[in-house]
């Protein structure tokens, strides 16, 4: 034969601990489940806030951006508000619900009680954001629902805040009167004589607004 043909050494795959020189790397540790992150709360751990943060701060978000229309100019700081009132409450969870259920209804009084301290303008969203929209194949209806959404909201900030906010949480965001009553700080009762003012204020003010009439009844819906 010619020139003899080299033979490559075989491959083979190593973890980084054993590279030459690298030191062993420690054992992964598993994912806490939520008993096991309540319970380390609950006890003090000190690594347990961070856990606890990772696990409920994507909620968190997608919460805050929800009830505000957006990404408010301020959510960063309701977050980090939002997460250390978690913290705080946990002493009374007592898993009657699930910890995003729990971590929703948190979320939704700290943006609340964040509103109402708000002392330039009494308004619901953020004027800077803009509402999110699941992604359409016809951009036509995206932009007519856009100015939708846009119409609806200036009406919610001009109706009283809290009859506006108690109807975006039931009627939007699916919370039922008990969840409102304990996010808002009020009675059942006073929070269902919110819901149908709110709801009888928004429709006659819809009713009076001939562009969103005719962009509602555009889209199959009666104003």
């Amino acid at each position: 034969m010619g020139e003899q043909a080299r033979v490559r050494p075989a491959l083979r795959l190593v973890r980084p601990d054993e590279e030459a020189g690298a030191p062993a790397l420690p054992p992964a540790r598993p994912a806490l489940d939520d008993a096991e992150i309540l319970a380390a709360v609950r006890r003090g751990d000190p690594s347990a806030a961070g856990a606890l943060h990772d696990r409920v701060r994507p909620l968190v978000d997608r919460t805050i951006a929800r009830l505000l229309g957006g990404r408010a100019s301020d959510h960063d700081d309701l977050v980090q508000t939002a997460v250390i009132a978690l913290v705080g409450s946990m002493d009374r969870y007592r898993a009657d619900c699930s910890l995003d259920t729990w971590t929703a209804r948190v979320t939704a009084h700290t943006v609340f009680n964040a509103l109402r301290r708000r002392k330039l303008e009494r308004r619901i969203f953020d004027c800077e954001s803009e509402p999110e929209l699941v992604s359409r194949r016809d951009p036509h209806d995206e932009v007519s629902d856009r100015a939708t959404l846009r119409r609806v909201r200036a009406h919610l900030e001009a109706m009283d805040p809290v009859k506006a906010w108690t109807l975006m949480l039931h009627d939007v965001e699916g919370y039922d009167l008990r969840e409102i009553a304990e996010i808002t700080e009020v009675s059942v009762a006073a929070a269902q004589t919110r819901l149908v003012r709110g709801r009888r204020d928004l429709h006659e003010r819809i009713q009076a607004d001939p562009v969103l009439a005719e962009l509602l009844v555009a889209r199959g819906r009666k104003p």
